[in-house]
């Protein structure tokens, strides 16, 4: 990790961060795309981007095939082969062959992504709570998950059943908004069992899907690229490797100045654009300010300042500095509000 990143503020970097880094570790909901369609300016950054290291595409959303996935890529005009997807579905299924014998049934609540994923484990999906399965595993199921699917896991779960989780993602973004993501599902059937059971959970922050992305990339100096404090940034927080956040989909600068310390990504761009261009160094002190470009951000008076004038990017560069410095923005009033107003946030 950057030293800068344990000194409170984004890191800086001279280079492209597409030449500073091997491998792209992108997610994709949020990030590369928006439901259907592409986040605007992921194409043609991600097209100059590939000159210069490798992309591959890591989702906790385990409804798709990699195969699917990297289809729908070429198809918005991102060349991707289905090597170059890892899922959670992946990751869990990996998670889930450590732990059961070779041939087991396991309850699958989820897409056939994660169907295809058991398989290439040597498992056996099943439909019912009824079938003896060894295991449960829930994923992602689209927004027409059947309810009677919760069900079943619930009656497996409440037998004693082991219960894994792709992932515990409460939302997932679409071309509509932010939906309800499998996080609110595993919600279901914690709630149905009376709270007494945990799944164990291989999608991001958690180590399983770090170790898968590192098995199946090679990655020897990876970046992480998300859009999400508590997955994407956490998960390479916990990963020890570099991460760059996106503002395309969940997370918003005001939970950006917020954010606790695993949660603060080594650098912060508007979109992929950022991949292309050295990131900027933010400079001074809590005593003396904090500056980035033509911005100045401190706290007098335990609120947020900025001062100054330029690229809006630059003034939350310096706000992110001044407001981890003194705890996060809910330590500096409502005038982070204001501040941010003032960068047109």
């Amino acid at each position: 990790m950057t030293e800068q990143r344990w000194r409170g503020r984004p890191g800086g970097s001279e280079r492209a961060l597409s030449e500073a880094y091997d491998t792209a570790l992108l997610d994709l909901d949020g990030v590369v795309y928006a439901g259907a369609g592409a986040i605007p300016h992921a194409v043609e950054a991600l097209e100059a981007a590939r000159g210069g290291m490798h992309l591959a595409y890591v989702t906790n959303n385990a409804l798709r095939t990699p195969d699917a996935v990297a289809e729908h890529l070429t198809e918005l005009g991102i060349p991707a082969a289905a090597g170059d997807v890892i899922t959670s579905a992946q990751a869990v299924a990996r998670l889930v062959a450590d732990q059961v014998p070779e041939g087991s049934r396991v309850l699958v609540i989820g897409g056939e992504g994660l169907r295809i994923a058991l398989r290439e484990r040597g498992l056996v999906p099943v439909e019912s709570a009824d079938d003896d399965p060894a295991a449960v595993v829930q994923g992602y199921g689209g927004p027409e998950q059947p309810w009677g699917r919760f069900a079943e896991a619930a009656y497996a779960v409440a037998r004693g059943v082991p219960w894994f989780a792709s992932n515990t993602d409460l939302t997932i973004p679409g071309a509509r908004g932010i939906g309800p993501g499998n996080g609110a599902a595993v919600e279901v059937v914690r709630i149905a069992t009376g709270g007494r059971y945990e799944p164990r959970v291989a999608g991001k922050p958690l180590p399983p899907m770090h170790r898968e992305t590192v098995l199946r990339t090679g990655a020897r100096r990876p970046l992480v690229v998300g859009d999400r404090l508590d997955t994407d940034i956490e998960g390479a927080f916990n990963g020890g490797v570099d991460s760059l956040l996106v503002l395309t989909g969940v997370a918003d600068p005001a939970g950006l100045l917020a954010a606790v310390p695993e949660h603060r990504p080594t650098y912060v761009d508007a979109d992929l654009r950022g991949l292309l261009t050295g990131q900027p160094e933010v400079t001074g002190s809590a005593e003396d300010g904090f500056g980035c470009g033509g911005w100045t951000a401190s706290v007098a008076g335990g609120a947020l300042v900025l001062d100054g004038d330029g690229e809006r990017m630059d003034g939350l560069r310096a706000l992110c500095a001044a407001a981890w410095t003194q705890g996060g923005a809910g330590a500096c009033g409502a005038a982070a509000d204001k501040a941010l107003a003032r960068l047109g946030w």
